[in-house]
């Protein structure tokens, strides 16, 4: 019976899992920064040390063999586990008693997580939380490699979930915001003046546009004019303000805003939506006592008539139940 090569490098495995889960040696290349010839070397380098080839060509992309599937998922495995040791042990060297790493979208991180981690964090004083804002594609990607130790983010209909949990935290409401004096609708026939209307809006094929164009196109608006796409709420809310079109954004980005009247809500029966935020974490993830406390505060934060009821897996026992959804 063949058994590893003692020398099988974890950047090997990187290689290989970058490769498998784009399905092309030369989107792989592109990702990890290196040239096609380095991928290919790393590839044929690991199949040696295994003893057993790991993928075959179809067509233009590369598939994975029978071998190469269950490889990959060890594989996948083995990484996560050292990125979590390395976070932990960056956590004993540094003297802090805890560490959470929190993936999260654009607008709930930079709007309604933030106030919930600062007040954690000042009766949290002993432990350090790492708050990744990105998107929600690169969020759920984090989750399953290990690169955090949960997401809260939104999720788009049709959402991949595989290998990971969700739970329901709260709705946001996603609200139609204009300039105070627009020339864009008509207070009169809100609901015409808006198919003739200048919009603006996240780019195309992020989550937060997937779920806006879903409920919209539902009202009848899949044909509006998008004259601008902006992939930060800042840069739309600066655009609505001098009136070069208007936006549906979510509640929380743009609150302050409508009290100060800067902006304002357009408040119509018809297109009353909300975007729901979910906490996400991989199936078999064990929580230490630190990041259980986190997501227990989180919960509790946000408790919601809608939610359901689980437990954090923890490392070691809590003295009391801490989390309830």
């Amino acid at each position: 019976m063949r058994g590893f090569d003692p020398y099988l490098t974890f950047q090997k495995l990187e290689v290989f899992c970058t490769v498998a889960e784009l399905g092309s040696v030369t989107r792989a290349a592109d990702q990890l920064c290196v040239t096609q010839p380095v991928v290919t070397a790393h590839l044929r380098s690991m199949e040696a040390k295994i003893g057993c080839a790991l993928v075959e060509r179809v067509g233009r992309n590369i598939a994975l063999t029978d071998a190469g599937h269950r490889i990959h998922r060890w594989a996948v495995e083995v990484i996560t586990r050292t990125r979590e040791m390395e976070r932990e042990l960056a956590g004993v060297e540094s003297g802090s008693r805890g560490n959470a790493v929190v993936a999260t979208s654009m607008s709930v991180g930079s709007y309604s997580l933030p106030p919930l981690i600062s007040e954690f964090s000042r009766q949290h004083a002993e432990g350090v939380v790492t708050v990744q804002v990105s998107n929600p594609t690169a969020a759920l990607d984090a989750t399953r490699t290990g690169g955090c130790d949960f997401a809260v983010t939104l999720l788009e209909p049709n959402q991949d979930l595989d290998r990971l949990t969700t739970h329901y935290l709260w709705n946001e409401p996603l609200v139609l915001v204009c300039a105070p004096e627009t020339r864009w609708l008509d207070e009169v026939n809100l609901l015409a003046s808006l198919k003739k209307a200048a919009f603006i809006s996240a780019p195309q094929n992020t989550v937060r546009r997937k779920v806006e164009d879903d409920l919209l196109r539902k009202k009848g608006l899949e044909n509006r004019n998008i004259i601008l796409e902006f992939g930060h709420p800042e840069a739309i809310k600066h655009a609505v303000r001098n009136d070069l079109g208007v936006c549906f954004m979510l509640h929380s980005s743009v609150q302050s805003e409508i009290e100060q009247g800067t902006l304002k809500l357009l408040d119509l029966p018809d297109f009353r939506f909300n975007m729901q935020v979910h906490l996400v974490h991989r199936e078999d993830k064990l929580f230490s006592t630190y990041q259980a406390a986190l997501i227990h505060h989180i919960v509790l934060s946000t408790q919601t008539p809608e939610s359901e009821v689980w437990t954090c897996k923890c490392l070691r026992p809590a003295k009391s139940p801490l989390v309830q959804i």
